[in-house]
């Protein structure tokens, strides 16, 4: 939009380019990551030190470049989008009423007699920077072109004589931005050449000019991102050293996971330095990260537990996958449970397990809101259930099930959202144990076979189980170092103890 109306312009100003790019992933990264180190229970390794603005100011930009180089690396789906501000918010109200001010403005000296041109001629000056900046090398005889209609000295010249003609320089500019813009764009460049009023032109122009930015961007992005994953894991391991030096405490939670998952397979399993090392010789260990403790960050209390430095750009993923593996858990166990229940009679029907599946699916589709009651979604599922399996029956020749087998079924359902649910445990044991299986499997480039009772499923199993896998290994390529120091560490004070 026009610098007069607002000063967060899209051109120019790098540092306003970053804070608008990645909003969400940058922010919420930059706040976790350089928040108090006396965040939780974990004491600090070393003694706090004052740090001037400047610093804080640096360590910021510097931790905001590496979750945007993360975000673009992991993400092949990234895409930078228009911030837009909340309905009804100040901010909003703020910019919506400045900006009014200046089209109201522009509309009112376009309308004196003779026309006064002050902003339209600032307007032009704007839109001309904007298409400069798309141009690239080989573009020289349009810039040339840009450069001789657009010359802002012969544009006010014009005015003051009373010969500019404002409709001719958009009609010309309108043209210049079809030849620059994608193809996704020519609808929005033929919209512009309907409008004939000054005012809705301009408005217009600009707005898609900010839509040809985000394109440019987004081109930009998609064409660094191959030359970016050469060099994606050195980068992000270098931007980390230099945060860590300047925050000596910033592994502090990451040693409490690797700690915590320790003494978890240490009382859970005979082979308690798994998690630690793995033995290669008298005496010689190579240290690596179990597949365990990274399960756990799957079963992590958000709410509760701060979570560890080197996964907080994929905390949100990890709660995202969190939820897609309880949600897999109790579908899975409500289908074994339907099947159980009703016998060889359905087993192998075509169709039949789509159609259960998709309506506990349905039923499910909010587990995880505030809104959502169990109680009365499993109700409903056991009564869908029932119906469903009772139609199947009678339509292959067997009994419908009596009242006492659906109330059986409804409540066998029902407990399934326990826990300590034996069947709940079994499929979520299953679950965990495949995706286990799954981050060992991947080094040797096998894939694992489903466990019993997760063939219902296995598609969303395995789409989730590659995800975990991409951004574990991601992680170990970066934080290894980090990770091995670590362990020794424990497997050192183990030993002494």
């Amino acid at each position: 939009m026009p610098k007069e109306a607002d000063h967060l312009k899209d051109g120019g100003d790098e540092e306003t380019k970053e804070e608008r790019t990645q909003d969400t992933p940058e922010e919420t990264v930059r706040s976790k990551v350089t928040e108090s180190p006396n965040r939780g229970r974990t004491p600090q390794a070393s003694p706090p030190r004052f740090v001037s603005i400047e610093e804080l100011m640096e360590t910021a930009k510097d931790v905001t470049n590496m979750a945007l180089a993360h975000e673009i690396i992991v993400n092949q789906e990234f895409q930078i989008t228009p911030a837009e501000l909340p309905e009804g918010s100040l901010e909003r109200k703020v910019k919506e009423i400045m900006h009014k001010a200046f089209w109201d403005c522009l509309e009112e000296q376009l309308k004196e007699d003779p026309p006064t041109y002050g902003h339209a001629i600032k307007l032009v000056a704007e839109i001309k920077e904007t298409m400069l900046s798309f141009l690239l090398s080989g573009h020289g005889r349009l810039r040339s072109c840009i450069e001789e209609v657009l010359d802002l000295p012969l544009i006010q010249q014009q005015a003051d004589n009373g010969a500019l003609d404002i409709g001719q320089l958009s009609q010309f500019i309108i043209g210049v931005m079809g030849s620059l813009c994608a193809p996704c764009r020519d609808d929005d460049i033929n919209k512009l050449k309907e409008i004939t009023d000054i005012v809705p032109l301009f408005k217009a122009i600009f707005s898609v000019l900010d839509r040809m930015k985000l394109d440019m961007a987004n081109f930009a992005i998609n064409s660094i991102r191959p030359h970016m994953s050469n060099h994606a894991v050195q980068y992000e391991r270098s931007k980390f050293h230099e945060f860590l030096q300047k925050n000596p405490n910033a592994l502090d939670y990451t040693e409490k996971w690797l700690e915590d998952t320790a003494r978890c397979m240490r009382e859970g399993s005979k082979d308690c330095t798994a998690v630690v090392a793995t033995s290669t010789g008298a005496g010689s260990f190579n240290f690596d990260v179990h597949p365990h403790s990274f399960l756990l960050l799957l079963r992590w209390d958000h709410a509760s537990d701060p979570f560890p430095e080197t996964f907080l750009m994929d905390q949100g993923r990890f709660q995202e996958m969190q939820q897609e593996v309880e949600k897999l858990v109790l579908l899975s166990s409500i289908l074994l449970v339907a099947y159980t229940t009703a016998g060889e009679a359905i087993s192998g029907l075509p169709g039949l397990m789509e159609t259960l599946k998709n309506i506990v699916n349905v039923m499910l589709a909010d587990m995880h809101t505030p809104s959502f009651n169990a109680q009365e979604a499993f109700s409903t599922i056991g009564e869908k259930l029932c119906d469903e399996l009772s139609r199947c029956l009678r339509q292959h020749g067997h009994s419908s099930f009596s009242d006492e087998q659906k109330n059986t079924l409804k409540g066998q359902i029902s407990a399934t959202v326990q826990p300590d649910n034996t069947v709940h445990k079994l499929m979520d044991s299953r679950v965990q144990s495949y995706l286990t299986v799954f981050l060992e499997s991947s080094q040797r480039k096998t894939s694992p076979a489903l466990p019993g009772g997760l063939a219902p499923v296995g598609t969303e199993l395995t789409e989730l189980a590659v995800r975990f896998d991409r951004f574990v290994t991601f992680n170990r390529l970066v934080y290894s170092p980090y990770y091995k120091n670590i362990l020794s560490k424990l497997l050192t004070s183990g030993e002494s103890t």
